[in-house]
């Protein structure tokens, strides 16, 4: 019962609000859309930032059945994951195009951990895909989780700092299955 209690105040950040259209694609810039759509870890809010440079830019809060759109300017960027733990994704991305990732839960020590599966290229047009995409809707941040991120941002800043060497330290083959390719969009 008592890690019932834990788990439930673990729950997390603020909530997002349902966007009222889809983000449209934009000829100067990549759109990355992040996606959940798991019952595993459903409970657990997972949190998504942009951590391309020294700065740690907070993207949002990517909860079960949600999808979260972020525009960036074409090259390679690297996003981060929290929860209990960390996780890294790179991208390698090109104006015009939308990019798919899947935020994906792994249990960890207390509650759920997650990573960022790059959709690949070769996947969008599959019933995986579609059942993933048809399972989720797109949200925007809210003032509830714009003030979460800011109320945080000490403790994401440690986990950045304490979970980039383990993905540093990856092999390269690793690294390479956990990167969104030019190719991946669409």
């Amino acid at each position: 019962m008592v890690v019932a209690l834990a788990l439930a105040g673990c729950a997390g950040p603020g909530s997002m609000q349902k966007a009222e259209q889809a983000p449209a694609v934009k000829p100067d810039q990549a759109l990355v859309v992040f996606m959940r759509s798991s019952f595993v870890g459903s409970a657990i809010s997972a949190s998504v930032f942009d951590v391309s440079g020294n700065d740690t830019t907070f993207v949002g809060i990517v909860n079960n059945g949600t999808k979260l759109g972020y525009y960036v300017p074409p090259g390679e960027h690297t996003f981060m994951v929290v929860s209990e733990a960390a996780d890294f994704m790179k991208a390698n991305v090109a104006p015009g195009k939308t990019y798919y990732a899947l935020v994906t839960p792994r249990m960890g020590m207390w509650k759920a951990r997650f990573s960022l599966r790059p959709v690949r290229g070769s996947e969008l047009g599959g019933s995986d895909f579609a059942g993933w995409d048809s399972a989720t809707q797109y949200v925007v941040n809210s003032p509830e989780s714009q003030a979460w991120a800011a109320a945080n941002g000490i403790d994401i800043a440690q986990k950045r700092a304490a979970y980039w060497p383990e993905w540093t330290s990856k092999s390269a083959d690793a690294r390479a299955q956990a990167t969104l390719n030019v190719s991946d969009g669409r």
